[in-house]
């Protein structure tokens, strides 16, 4: 069984306040009379499900070209957080020890894709630090950062480049039961890129 963790990228999703929302320019169309339909798509590269780059927050560190794909498929376990809105996850906060190299958190506080609220959860730096001691190499959350949006100084993004762990942003976990999958959430080969969007999907190990 499959399930899709990634929104629909239409022009209604929503994108961080004062990025590039998506758009679509139709070049050529054959409901015009034209031979093929041929389109132009425009949009930040943190769109959706999507995994960030150490770039993005590391001066000179690597695009998302050079990020080794194993990173991003595999073992991976689902768990849900019982995290108020506006605050980090602590290692507290996991419900059981983890069991996979990649870790998806589950917090409910981003419901709706196409109404940014600014209140989610996101990832204290020393959960980023146990989950690196427990072999995990990649995080995905199902809110638009791993750091609040309010943060300035980004200390869990600052983590996750400290241990070259990979990071999943824009999942979306609702009717996921918790438990262990395959993740596949393979980003595209953009050099020189910062991050790139991914088509997430967990198929089920039962």
């Amino acid at each position: 069984m499959l399930y899709d963790i990634s929104p629909p990228l239409t022009a209604s999703l929503a994108v961080w306040p004062g990025d590039s929302p998506l758009s679509r320019e139709v070049l050529l169309e054959l409901a015009r009379g034209d031979s093929v339909t041929l389109s132009t798509l425009r949009a930040t590269v943190h769109l959706g499900a999507h995994a960030d780059a150490p770039s993005h927050y590391g001066l000179d560190a690597s695009d998302i070209a050079s990020r080794s794909l194993e990173l991003y498929l595999g073992p991976c376990e689902v768990m849900r957080v019982p995290v108020p809105r506006g605050e980090r996850v602590t290692p507290a906060q996991l419900p059981r020890a983890v069991s996979a190299p990649r870790v998806l958190l589950a917090t409910g506080t981003y419901p709706d894709s196409t109404r940014f609220n600014e209140d989610f959860a996101a990832l204290s730096p020393e959960l980023v630090d146990q989950l690196h001691l427990k072999g995990v190499q990649l995080v995905g959350i199902d809110t638009p950062s791993v750091d609040l949006f309010s943060s300035k100084d980004l200390p869990a993004h600052r983590r996750f480049l400290a241990h070259d762990m990979a990071i999943l942003e824009g999942l979306v976990l609702d009717g996921v039961p918790e438990g262990t999958y395959e993740l596949i959430a393979l980003p595209l080969r953009l050099e020189g890129f910062d991050a790139s969007p991914v088509r997430a999907v967990l198929r089920s190990l039962r």
